[in-house]
């Protein structure tokens, strides 16, 4: 594990934006990923923000190199479930990719009644509604509980600054989001990768909560995964040991994953809606902590962070001038 001290001594040095000009690139900047594509390539920096609630909180140091290797990881990890759109990672904080069309729908998996967000599954169950995305849920479910299977509760892609929308298959055919053919293949995908991560995690003492995939269509016309897999951004952990006995006396479960900043987000009464608070450094680190420590556990191997000044680094690996 990275000492706190070191952290601590990234916080000033975070890659909160990049600007490169690379020939002929179409540029997209997202809430994590700064996106350049050239000739059905698209290169992806992963930058240090945090978002949560459809909102660019901050940034936490080490963040995208942990969220580039563990997508690294789980890329090649499900290959043999799902093709995916990874080629190379030339940088700790950059993947070279094949260029897909996006489709404009996340395909999100669940299998605990849980969140934190107004538009959270728990959130709405609290509010007294039994279904939620075309699934019938059962009276009598407390916070934090397993759900009778896991489900698929698709969401509309907002632009940014907009907020996702939950919805049923018959609402997002209905929308013309998707053709019922495509919907069919995706939805099929993320089922098989959600219960591969689910008993991975568990070989190593982790709940695979819920997460959301991204897919895209090739030039080829094939289904690919995109974005990023099973990361601590895309992805609820917790932990499997003390999660029956957290549960049992009515407290959260102990998570490893973004969560922890929502929460604390939510403590003061943000839930996404005007400018956000500005994240405390003492955040910030146990965020990076956490992050950290999500990949340790989950790939087994230590994080051989890069902590050289993130822009020149990233132009020295792509040859950008």
């Amino acid at each position: 594990m990275i000492e706190r001290a070191h952290i601590e001594s990234l916080l000033p040095h975070t890659l909160r934006a990049t600007d490169f000009t690379l020939a002929g690139a179409t540029r997209y900047f997202g809430k994590v990923r700064d996106n350049y594509t050239v000739l059905g390539r698209r290169t992806i920096v992963v930058t240090d923000r945090i978002s949560a609630f459809d909102v660019v909180l901050g940034t936490i140091p080490l963040k995208g190199q942990v969220l580039n290797r563990m997508a690294a990881h789980w890329f090649e990890a499900t290959r043999s479930i799902a093709p995916n759109h990874m080629i190379s990672t030339p940088d700790p904080q950059v993947m070279l990719a094949q260029n897909c069309t996006p489709l404009p729908v996340e395909f999100v998996m669940r299998d605990y009644l849980t969140g934190v967000t107004s538009t959270s599954i728990w959130r709405h169950y609290q509010a007294g509604k039994r279904e939620f995305c075309g699934h019938r849920l059962p009276e009598g479910m407390r916070q934090h509980e397993k759900l009778p299977q896991p489900i698929l509760t698709p969401s509309t892609k907002a632009p940014q600054g907009g907020h996702d929308v939950s919805a049923s298959r018959a609402e997002i055919l209905a929308m013309g989001q998707l053709d019922s053919a495509t919907f069919d293949e995706a939805a099929a995908m993320a089922e098989q990768l959600f219960a591969f991560g689910q008993r991975a995690a568990a070989g190593r003492g982790l709940i695979l909560v819920d997460t959301k995939y991204e897919f895209g269509r090739a030039p080829d016309g094939r289904l690919l995964v995109i974005d990023e897999i099973h990361t601590p951004d895309s992805s609820r952990y917790w932990y499997a040991e003390d999660y029956e006995t957290r549960f049992a006396t009515g407290e959260a479960p102990r998570a490893l994953d973004k969560e922890y900043v929502r929460r604390w987000y939510a403590a003061r009464g943000y839930t996404g809606d005007g400018p956000p608070p500005p994240l405390d450094d003492e955040v910030r680190v146990e965020a990076a902590e956490r992050y950290i420590e999500a990949y340790e556990r989950i790939t087994g191997k230590a994080l051989e962070a890069d902590f050289s000044e993130p822009i020149e680094r990233i132009r020295r690996n792509l040859g950008i001038s």
